[in-house]
């Protein structure tokens, strides 16, 4: 079901947003959905728990004084 809504913006917004929606083909009723599926989806997102696999491994280097140059050593080692 689709139901009205009336936005209040202002008039250089909303010229913009009327060019943007000429030029990529969707109207601005489709823009406004998909920005809020968006919003949506990023925030199902970061409301997700981390796995326990992840949550073991948080803080496991906190005081560790490994940097990216090991790192590198590392992999040119393993990859000899």
């Amino acid at each position: 079901m689709n139901t009205k809504l009336t936005l209040r913006l202002d008039d250089e917004l909303i010229s913009t947003a009327k060019r943007y929606s000429a030029k990529s083909g969707k109207s601005l009723s489709q823009l406004v959905a998909d920005y809020f599926t968006l919003l949506a989806a990023s925030t199902a997102e970061s409301d997700a728990a981390p796995t326990p696999r992840v949550r073991a491994l948080i803080g496991v280097l906190a005081n560790a004084t490994v940097d990216e140059a090991d790192y590198r050593r590392h992999l040119e080692d393993k990859h000899r």
